[in-house]
């Protein structure tokens, strides 16, 4: 019996000595650095033989499904086989279940590709369509609210109804509530504090970063907690300051006084185009945006009708003619990145980059964001460069 006791000690010792610790959070974020160098490495390779096969403006075009094909297949030949990533062969960590300690099952592996790199790309294609739908809704109603407060002249000296209110600050704030970058910020800041789970998919699938090898005695465990300390602070001043604004917003509605200039309406200008007279309709994001699937040539039809602008003809600043804007030096610079072509109307960007006014109209349109820099917040319109 003592002999069974002194076995069933010893190997329970072993088993404690092989309890390897959790991975600290700089290894994981290290982990990931370098995971995310040698993904870029793969795009751009794969963007050079896009381009070399069918030229730039189609590279330019499928930027975004090359970027989650090459995620895809990293993940593909390294997680999902059951292999270590470079970066996590870089840190010595490896990747196991949270509960069990052993490796992930194909089911978890599965699960945690498909919904940390699939989800985001279908995020990023489908929710600015399903802006312009919700928005469009809102925007009817509010619009029909209106116009029934303003046939009567007893209610157009009440405050706007409750439920107008909300529309209204749904409309306002749509691309902010319909936006993942909370959920996304909160993550990362629960990760500053315990180490564990750097992405969502990997808390859900329960995923978690082991050492391969024993810390010392004298290693030091550092972590994240600053970080995620300030995150926190600049959440909740965020929030403050959202509610303070929401606060005094809804108390200049409820005034009687601006009732009035809160009935709206709408007005008749030439051609039979009918325009909402309403602010708060109109100070809504994206004014003159057409209705899905319009044609292009009579969007701009459109934009001229309201605008009161002639539609020129023909180009009126083409590079190709050296004597025009002769400050553009180089016959590259002169180039419009997209079409690869004399840039026609040059127009820049917000972020500083300058392509073609048509090239850059048509890429905004499909998605969002600068080709170059891939900075969706700084590119909300174009401004035409002057001769």
């Amino acid at each position: 019996m003592s002999d069974h006791i002194r076995e069933s000690a010893t190997s329970s010792a072993l088993d404690a000595s092989f309890n390897y610790p959790w991975a600290a959070a700089p290894d994981i974020i290290r982990s990931n650095q370098k995971d995310a160098y040698f993904q870029s490495m793969l795009l751009t390779h794969l963007s050079g033989v896009i381009r070399c096969l069918y030229g730039a403006r189609t590279a330019h075009n499928w930027s975004s499904e090359a970027r989650t094909f090459t995620e895809l297949l990293y993940l593909g030949l390294t997680t999902f086989v059951g292999n270590r990533t470079l970066g996590e062969e870089y840190c010595d960590i490896v990747q196991v279940e949270d509960d069990t300690r052993r490796l992930p099952s194909i089911t978890r592996r599965s699960g945690y590709i498909l919904s940390s790199i699939l989800m985001p790309y279908i995020l990023t294609r489908f929710l600015p369509a399903f802006r312009r739908r919700l928005r469009a809704k809102l925007e009817g109603s509010m619009r029909k609210s209106h116009r029934r407060r303003a046939s009567s002249p007893a209610r157009s000296k009440q405050p706007p109804s409750r439920g107008f209110q909300i529309q209204e600050y749904i409309l306002k704030h749509l691309d902010s509530i319909t936006s993942p970058a909370p959920v996304y910020a909160a993550t990362l800041a629960v990760f500053y504090f315990s180490g564990a789970y750097y992405q969502l998919s990997k808390r859900v699938f329960g995923l978690r970063y082991i050492f391969t090898r024993k810390l010392e005695e004298s290693d030091q465990r550092v972590g994240y907690e600053v970080l995620g300390v300030l995150l926190v602070l600049q959440m909740i001043m965020q929030g403050y300051l959202h509610m303070q604004d929401t606060y005094a917003h809804a108390q200049t509605l409820n005034v009687p006084s601006n009732a009035a200039a809160l009935a709206g309406g709408s007005a008749i200008i030439d051609g039979g185009v009918e325009i909402a007279t309403d602010t708060t309709i109109a100070a809504a994001p994206l004014l003159f945006e057409p209705p899905p699937g319009a044609d292009p040539a009579a969007q701009r039809e459109r934009v001229s009708k309201l605008t009161h602008t002639p539609l020129p003809e023909t180009y009126r600043f083409h590079l190709e003619d050296l004597e025009v804007m002769q400050w553009i030096d180089g016959k590259q610079q002169r180039k419009c990145t997209l079409c690869l072509e004399p840039m026609k109307d040059p127009a820049v960007t917000t972020c500083g980059h300058v392509f073609c006014w048509q090239c850059a109209s048509d890429w905004l349109r499909e998605q969002p964001m600068c080709p170059l820099c891939r900075q969706s917040a700084l590119v909300q319109h174009l401004l035409p460069l002057r001769g």
